[in-house]
């Protein structure tokens, strides 16, 4: 095991966070307790605690017992808890972490198998899983998209797209160009510039793919040079750089939720599926969400969001299992939708969400989702090929040359996957 290593080779990221494994109980007697990051979500920490109530309720072998953080919180509670051995039974983790607290010692496989809902039937950007291995689940995703206006596109005589035929890349820069000419926006396209940490990755590295880049060489993850740094990588440098050069974003926006795209100083939104509602109230009818340009290989979106595991070091792995086995029930994968805004994970919850179901004005999303999502490398080194994109996307806004700013980054991968022998713990 690469305890370790963890520490040293990692860097927490959005809400999640990796240490030194551990060996304590998680679990006092048939007490078991669950973490969550959800202390600041109340929409969301209400399904949970419901779960909670339903399973206590259903039986009286076990008892689970709620921790809740705030987000903020949640990466340095669990990095002490990790050092100090006392990690709980039960915890969440974000999707693209899965791979690291795997490798690190946190997390033990899991079986969930004769569920209500079965895992085939799930969103497989919702499925946590390490070295063929099932660690975690999900019980919903997010999509990305552009949202616009049709009255907006309309007016500058530009295509609306659809799943069939998205924007190409000509396409979207020659609409930029026509909306920065109007001079009726302060930059055309809004792309969450003002966002930190894992956004950086998650809204950003799909377009790198859609380039025919990527983070690493997914072959066998051992090199992230000649990839990150390769051609088709920088070509999307070139082009990321350039929207910041040519004055088409912001570079650096207000952080989300983001008012400019609602208060009309913005005509394109690069933005999340949890504020398609808000964006649905605002403009109505003449909301337009739009898929991901095209920019060679494909669109893309990325995959993954926040997941239910076991700890390894739970003394009551029987009870933690049939928590996580009861709370699997299509009702509560509805629940979550509903409180968060959320996709649901299956197309059964989906039916039963207003607005998500076939023909709803938000399936597109789901849509989106099992399309184009593209989970992030999964690979125990993750957290830090995502600081390191960071940096990189960062420096290219501020003006970096592409092929520098990618190269060091691909190096500082590198250096890292050998200081951690490739990470084969």
């Amino acid at each position: 095991m690469a305890s370790v290593a963890v520490a040293s080779a990692t860097t927490l990221v959005a809400g999640c966070a990796s240490g030194s494994g551990g060996s304590t109980s998680g679990a006092d007697g048939n007490t078991l307790t669950l973490w969550t990051h959800n202390a600041g979500n109340s929409a969301e920490l209400d399904v949970v605690k419901k779960i909670i109530k339903d399973f206590n309720g259903s039986q009286d072998k076990y008892e689970v017992k709620l921790q809740a953080f705030p987000q903020t919180d949640y990466n340095s509670s669990v990095v002490a808890a990790a050092s100090a051995r006392k990690l709980p039974c039960l915890l969440d983790v974000d999707g693209p972490n899965v791979a690291n607290w795997a490798w690190g010692g946190y997390l033990d496989p899991i079986d969930v198998s004769g569920s209500e809902v079965p895992l085939t039937d799930q969103l497989e950007s919702t499925v946590g899983r390490y070295k063929d291995k099932l660690y975690a689940f999900g019980f919903y995703d997010v999509s990305l998209a552009f949202f616009s206006r049709k009255s907006v596109l309309n007016a500058y005589d530009i295509r609306i797209p659809t799943m069939d035929k998205p924007w190409t890349k000509a396409e979207f820069d020659a609409a930029l160009a026509k909306l920065k000419k109007s001079g009726k926006f302060d930059y055309p396209l809004e792309m969450g510039t003002g966002g930190t940490g894992e956004w950086w990755s998650y809204g950003y590295s799909p377009q790198l793919q859609s380039f025919g880049g990527d983070l690493i060489d997914r072959g066998d993850h051992k090199s992230a040079s000649g990839t990150l740094d390769g051609k088709n990588s920088v070509e999307w440098g070139k082009w990321f750089s350039s929207l910041a050069a040519k004055g088409y974003i912001a570079k650096k926006s207000a952080a989300d939720p983001n008012p400019d795209f609602l208060a009309g100083k913005s005509a394109i939104h690069w933005d999340g599926s949890w504020n398609a509602a808000k964006n649905a109230d605002k403009f109505g009818d003449d909301l337009a969400i739009l898929p991901p340009v095209d920019f060679g290989d494909g669109p893309k979106i990325g995959g993954a969001s926040w997941q239910w595991a076991m700890s390894s070091s739970c003394s009551n792995k029987e009870g933690a299992q049939a928590w996580l086995k009861f709370s699997r029930q299509n009702k509560y994968f509805v629940d979550y939708a509903k409180a968060t805004g959320t996709l649901p994970a299956t197309e059964a919850a989906s039916q039963q969400v207003e607005g998500y179901e076939p023909g709803g004005k938000f399936n597109v999303l789901v849509r989106f989702a099992r399309e184009y999502a593209q989970v992030r490398p999964v690979t125990p080194a993750y957290p830090y090929i995502s600081t390191e994109f960071e940096k990189a996307a960062k420096d290219l806004l501020a003006g970096a040359d592409p092929e520098e700013a990618l190269g060091q980054a691909a190096k500082n991968i590198d250096n890292n996957l050998k200081t951690n022998d490739y990470y084969s713990g």
